[in-house]
């Protein structure tokens, strides 16, 4: 991850061509299985959250399990293979004609819609409750994309060097408290240090959970990174800088000095640690910061995604792969539809079984307050997961058909 300036491909590809292209089909099967995959898990962490019968959060060394922190885990890799392959996805629409003023216009506009449905239609599907107050994924997506609409006039080589160095060296601004900026605290949680931003106390605020450093840096790399799936030795590439991020995150973690971040939102993770148990020092170790996601993280996941995208280089459409590329080629169809049938799942069941549902339409949710009684096992989250799935498929394949049938009608290159 950390090469992708690779320098035999880092010439612009706006104003030069790059060296050794090959010829591009109209998608990259390679690039649409990854994001079908971790929309997949995605589902999975999103299914816990709202069935879970757990109070405490899976990382928690007191409380947790194995299985548990493993549910927690695996979902990590969805945020930052999402927002890398976004800016893959913007490179390859360059490459196949787009022009740069046509792609900055689209990162800002769909960037900005991104926003808005955060903070309105899929706020919405969280609670049920309005207004939504909580900055997430689905922000931090829409402002690295206003960021890229600028950033993608830049040579490509500047554009590789400005994700990896905003990756690699962003902890180093965790010194910074926003209290330090006064009244323009917010503008600070906003860039690096999230936290609760108020509007008009005490009801009325932002939540910051994604800031913007490091995401615009993972989504200029993975921008950077699609003039590596131009060429014909691109699986070696791939796999050679997966497993190199991959090494370089068991050195950094197991040095602890440097990588693990300390600017996040409590409780903050810090060091890994020898645990009374084989199992819970496992999870220690990989219990590395998401908000904001630290170098030890993005390399913890960018890694083996980088290796996933290798790996699924000239894999044929059939069987499980058919699906995955449903589900990656209408992703954000399908994460406000699984958001809206996951919560809506989770009313009908407690109702089914007799469990309060009153704090399912509320910020209670959010808060992960559950009332006694509410939720179930781990097993049962699993049961739900794979329901939600099989439930989404048919709608999420009848769009893709429908795209498909219309790629003419630009705005449904939006949803």
């Amino acid at each position: 991850m950390v090469s992708a300036a690779n320098p035999s491909a880092d010439t612009a590809p706006l104003t030069h061509e790059p060296v050794a292209r090959v010829a591009l089909p109209t998608r990259i099967t390679s690039v649409d299985l990854l994001r079908g995959l971790v929309m997949v898990i995605m589902a999975l962490d999103h299914t816990r959250e709202y069935f879970t019968n757990t109070n405490f959060a899976p990382e928690d060394l007191a409380h947790t399990s194995g299985a548990m922190f493993f549910t927690r885990f695996i979902t990590h890799f969805c945020a930052p293979a999402f927002s890398f392959l976004a800016g893959t996805g913007a490179f390859l629409a360059v490459s196949r004609g787009k022009t740069l003023p046509e792609v900055s216009r689209f990162f800002w506009t769909r960037g900005l819609w991104l926003v808005f449905l955060e903070l309105t239609f899929i706020g919405f599907g969280w609670t049920f409750f309005m207004p939504f107050g909580f900055a997430g994924v689905i922000w931090v997506l829409g402002w690295s994309m206003v960021a890229m609409a600028a950033i993608v006039r830049l040579p490509l080589r500047w554009i590789a060097s400005l994700g990896v160095v905003m990756i690699l060296g962003h902890n180093l601004l965790d010194g910074i408290n926003p209290d330090s900026f006064g009244k323009l605290y917010w503008l600070w949680m906003i860039v690096h240090s999230p936290g609760m931003i108020w509007i008009k106390e005490p009801t009325r605020y932002l939540y910051v959970t994604y800031p913007l450093i490091p995401w615009v840096g993972v989504m200029a790399s993975g921008y950077a990174m699609g003039a590596l799936l131009q060429r014909p030795d691109r699986k070696k590439l791939l796999l050679g800088m997966g497993i190199a991020s991959t090494l370089a995150f068991f050195v950094l973690r197991g040095i602890n000095l440097y990588g693990n971040g300390s600017a996040g939102l409590p409780p903050n993770v810090g060091a890994w640690s020898v645990q009374p148990t084989l199992t819970l020092t496992v999870i220690s170790f990989f219990n590395t910061l998401k908000y904001p996601p630290s170098l030890d993280y993005l390399l913890m996941t960018l890694g083996p995604a980088l290796i996933a995208l290798a790996l699924f280089d000239g894999v044929k459409e059939r069987g499980l792969a058919r699906v995955l590329l449903v589900f990656g080629r209408v992703p954000m169809f399908y994460y406000v539809l699984h958001i809206y049938l996951i919560h809506v799942l989770a009313i009908v069941v407690a109702r089914t079984f007799h469990q309060p549902s009153a704090f399912l339409w509320s910020w209670d949710f959010i808060l992960q307050l559950l009332p006694e009684g509410y939720g179930h096992h781990l097993p049962f989250v699993y049961l739900m997961w794979f329901t939600v799935l099989l439930i989404l498929y048919l709608p999420c394949k009848r769009y893709m058909e429908f795209k498909r049938r219309h790629r003419d009608w630009r705005w449904l290159s939006y949803v």
